[in-house]
């Protein structure tokens, strides 16, 4: 039987038609300046509603243009925003749809995933848009893939790691952690709190992370104990705040997106 995990959010933070959907991704994507560099092993992109974290996302998905036919699976971590549970969601989906069409899931992988925190748990998935808002990026950008999508709930950051290490497969995975920065704060306030975001993990330094600091902390966490025993080095692509895009500068959230390259001869881009 096949069972499609239906699009939740379409509509509200992002276009329902196809055409406008991808007419908006790809203009979002075209305002990036090409930039030639190592293939991205991690991205970290935000979640918001497009007109807000579009063009934040758009800098960091534009950077897979010149290596689209490399990747064959993304693995897509998030945190949940409207069902409680402990440890990391799968689903028992055979796709994911969106506007744009259907992405198969790897069910090879999911179900050989075996860790104590990693359990099949479809509610968790179903209206939860931190996933969700990504594929159309991810399916404007790449030819063909398949996708492991994992909600994060309270879950060890430590766990969260050895899931991605269970995951990380060769050069034909991209792995993608979807969180957005400070929410709700005063424009200094969030600028400084999220460059020091930003600073760790331009260092790849985990612990000084929370929920206050990232909405997926729990993921993002995760990624960067991989990423640093794993010798890769952090890119920041771009970083401002909800009061960049509409003038109001009250009560704001922040985005970031950055990149992670296996190249040792990387050089921080912003």
């Amino acid at each position: 039987m096949i069972r499609i995990r239906e699009a939740a959010v379409a509509g509200s933070f992002y276009p329902a038609d196809p055409g406008e959907l991808q007419s908006t991704v790809n203009r979002l994507l075209d305002m990036v300046p090409f930039i030639s560099g190592p293939a991205p092993k991690v991205l970290v992109v935000p979640h918001a509603g497009y007109v807000w974290s579009g063009p934040v996302a758009a800098t960091a998905y534009a950077r897979l243009r010149p290596h689209r036919d490399r990747y064959r699976r993304v693995v897509l971590l998030g945190p949940c925003h409207c069902v409680a549970f402990r440890g990391v969601a799968t689903s028992g989906a055979s796709s994911f749809r969106s506007p744009l069409g259907d992405v198969a899931l790897d069910r090879t992988s999911i179900d050989a995933l075996r860790h104590p925190a990693v359990s099949l748990f479809d509610a968790a998935h179903r209206p939860e848009h931190s996933l969700e808002v990504q594929l159309p990026f991810l399916q404007a950008v790449l030819p063909s893939f398949t996708l492991v999508p994992l909600v994060v709930g309270e879950a060890d950051a430590e766990d969260v790691a050895e899931v991605i290490d269970a995951l990380w497969g060769g050069t034909e995975t991209l792995l993608v952690v979807s969180s957005d920065l400070s929410h709700y704060l005063g424009y200094a306030e969030a600028r400084d709190l999220d460059r020091e975001t930003c600073r760790a993990i331009e260092n790849l330094e985990d612990s000084g992370i929370n929920h206050a600091a990232a909405c997926g902390a729990t993921p993002l966490r995760g990624m960067l104990q991989v990423a640093r025993r794993r010798g890769l080095q952090a890119v920041t692509l771009d970083l401002r705040n909800s009061g960049d895009v509409s003038g109001d500068r009250h009560r704001v959230v922040g985005y970031g997106a950055w990149l992670f390259v296996e190249d040792a001869s990387c050089r921080r881009a912003a």
